[in-house]
């Protein structure tokens, strides 16, 4: 049976032993309870945890960059659009002369920002740590048509297998003198010649994996398909996906309490939603 490193996965506990159902819950439990929690404290205090995880993962160093790649832009285009010109906005916390920054809508973008970030970092570890094959694997286990998991495989696969082909045509059109470096109009020059390979190919590729699946009976209704990957539920994956809907549970009876005015949480500077 593949294994982590023989896919591109660097090995580690999140790779090798967490079923990739339970990862899921992991992810909808995580990303819920950030969105029903009132402020942005909890899900600020997941995202650290997660990076944590990332480095266990022995994934820190992409998962640093997606997550600056996308929380540095968002968080700076929230806080203006929220921060500036939110209607709930009655405290003024900068003046920057053409608009008031606000503090009530400054928290409010900073829960956004928090959520959208725990649902992409999560996420983004559930596919850096699992398989392909073993998530469709698992998903055909709990009773997903195989179609709908084949569909789910392709995909994930189709922005790594453009990738790869578009650097193979590439490393050939380089091989037969074709500039391929250079200034931005170079590069717009040499790309352009990259689209009819990689859509033939592309095409091609769709035809005989079709053809592929037909002969081995795809199709065929009435036949459970066998999977040539073993997906084992682990006791230890029974506890996690306890925990993580006890942590969702929690969250969200005490995000009901705290809203409806009978709790009152020490920190309440987080904002409200």
């Amino acid at each position: 049976m593949p294994g982590p490193a023989t896919n591109g996965i660097p090995d580690s506990p999140l790779s090798r032993s967490m079923h990739p159902m339970a990862k899921i819950a992991g992810v909808c439990s995580l990303g819920l309870a950030t969105l029903v929690w009132p402020d942005f404290t909890l899900g600020l205090g997941i995202i650290v945890m997660l990076f944590i995880a990332a480095a266990m993962a022995r994934v820190l160093r992409p998962f640093s960059g997606v997550m600056l790649g996308f929380g540095i832009p968002v968080t700076l285009m929230l806080l203006f659009i929220q921060g500036c010109y939110s209607p709930r906005n009655s405290k003024v916390i900068l003046d920057l002369g053409f608009a008031r920054l606000g503090l009530e809508g400054s928290l409010y973008a900073a829960k956004i920002v928090v959520t959208l970030l725990v649902f992409l970092g999560s996420f983004y570890l559930t596919n850096k740590t699992t398989y392909t094959g073993r998530l469709v694997a698992a998903l055909t286990q709990i009773g997903v048509p195989s179609k709908i998991g084949f569909l789910i495989l392709a995909s994930l696969n189709v922005v790594p297998q453009m990738q790869r082909r578009i650097a193979i045509i590439e490393q050939s059109q380089h091989a037969r003198g074709l500039e391929t470096g250079g200034g931005l109009i170079s590069r717009a020059r040499a790309f352009l010649p990259l689209l009819g390979p990689v859509v033939l190919s592309s095409l091609t590729d769709s035809q005989e994996r079709g053809m592929t699946l037909e002969t081995r009976g795809f199709g065929i209704r009435g036949v459970r398909q066998t999977s040539y990957l073993e997906v084992v539920w682990r006791h230890s994956d029974t506890v996690m996906t306890i925990l993580f809907t006890v942590f969702l549970v929690l969250t969200l009876v005490l995000g009901c309490l705290s809203r409806a005015g009978l709790i009152t949480f020490a920190i309440q500077w987080g904002g409200r939603a």
